[in-house]
């Protein structure tokens, strides 16, 4: 159920970027408002999982959770009588304040409710939001066509209700010895930095895929269906891939397998600003989709294995809203930098800074024990 919590919130997600255009159509908004509307989601899950974090540490995560699926179904009930441009952002901003707060909670659960399972639980984690990625918009096209606009957050909302009874009752066992000012503690251990900069180099790319994958390929000539096919070929390992990654990852020395796979994907960046073949180009988009999908269970088992027990949800929620900050920024970058410099210098570019991150990230990470005991003391 938990699984399938996390796949809601990303199907809520996925289903408005589909729709902005048609809110925009249905109530006379500009194209900035809309980014606007966007973007607050985003903001809002940062400031929940920076802020709120550390309290399921605490002992408050089954308390997080519930006002998280509170402020969830709120956000996707409001969405479905807003009328005027504060309601939309209102709305937005309660939808992803609440997943803000779900998140944390859940992933310490998956740490520490079986440690040995750790891994391919994250994985499995990640592959669930992954298949609301890709199912959120199919769904909100199809109930747009059935129903219109409100169709889709109806539907949300309902799946919402639905499992409210199954995760109501969770209990999320807190630190038996809280870290005492969590994320400051964090951020002063190497281990922890370490796992920072793998995540920069991670949503780094991120950010600059979302910002520019779609126009580098149509300037090489692909037509919209190819560009779509694309990128559902680079999310679709990570379903197949990542609960099998977390388990792989947990069996081995995880600082050494994320930087590898990270190099490996940087490799793929480098590819991708000197290749002007469409079909040639699937080559690398194929093996960097294949090591994402093994990076990012990984990495999380990693920061788990930083924070150690007494601050597992604090170190999830520091490393998703370090993220989301890194992702953000990264995408504004890409768009300038390609608009000047175009694909040959966006992509090499963003290789350097995320292989310049993976050094570090070796550099800060040495001696610290990789074996996840921490979890589980």
């Amino acid at each position: 159920m938990l699984y399938a919590l996390v796949m809601v919130l990303m199907v809520a997600y996925a289903a408005i970027f589909t729709l902005l255009a048609e809110i925009r159509g249905a109530f006379g908004f500009s194209d900035a408002t809309m980014g606007v509307i966007a973007a607050c989601a985003f903001a809002a899950g940062f400031v929940a999982q920076l802020g709120l974090s550390r309290l399921a540490d605490l002992g408050m995560g089954a308390g997080l959770l519930r006002a998280g699926l509170l402020l969830s179904l709120m956000g996707a009930c409001w969405m479905v009588t807003a009328a005027e441009l504060w309601e939309w952002i209102a709305s937005r901003t309660l939808l992803g304040f609440g997943a803000g707060c779900v998140r944390p909670g859940v992933r310490r659960y998956v740490l520490v409710c079986d440690p040995s399972q750790a891994g391919r639980r994250l994985g499995m984690l990640a592959a669930w939001e992954m298949v609301g990625f890709l199912v959120g918009p199919l769904m909100a096209s199809g109930l747009f066509i059935v129903g219109g606009l409100r169709a889709p957050f109806i539907a949300v909302a309902v799946c919402v209700v639905v499992l409210i009874p199954f995760v109501w009752r969770l209990e999320i066992p807190g630190a038996e010895s809280p870290t005492e000012r969590a994320i400051r503690t964090l951020l002063k251990h190497p281990a922890m930095q370490s796992c920072l900069a793998l995540g920069i180099a991670f949503y780094a790319a991120v950010g600059v895929f979302e910002a520019v994958w779609a126009m580098f390929f149509a300037d090489l000539g692909a037509s919209q269906l190819f560009i779509g096919i694309t990128m559902s070929v680079f999310t679709l390992p990570m379903i197949f891939i990542a609960p099998w990654a977390g388990g792989l990852a947990q069996r081995r020395h995880v600082l050494r397998l994320v930087t590898l796979t990270l190099t490996a994907a940087v490799v793929c960046m480098l590819m991708y600003g000197v290749i002007t073949s469409l079909w040639w180009l699937c080559v690398p988009l194929l093996v960097h989709s294949i090591v994402d999908a093994i990076t990012m269970p990984a990495v999380q088992l990693a920061v788990g294995y930083a924070s150690g027990q007494g601050a597992l949800a604090a170190g999830q929620g520091l490393f998703s809203a370090t993220g989301l900050a890194v992702a953000a920024v990264a995408s504004l970058g890409a768009g300038a930098l390609y608009e000047s410099w175009g694909a040959l210098g966006v992509w090499w570019v963003s290789s350097g800074i995320m292989l310049a991150c993976i050094v570090l990230a070796r550099l800060l990470g040495r001696g610290h024990d990789w074996s996840g005991g921490g979890i589980s003391d």
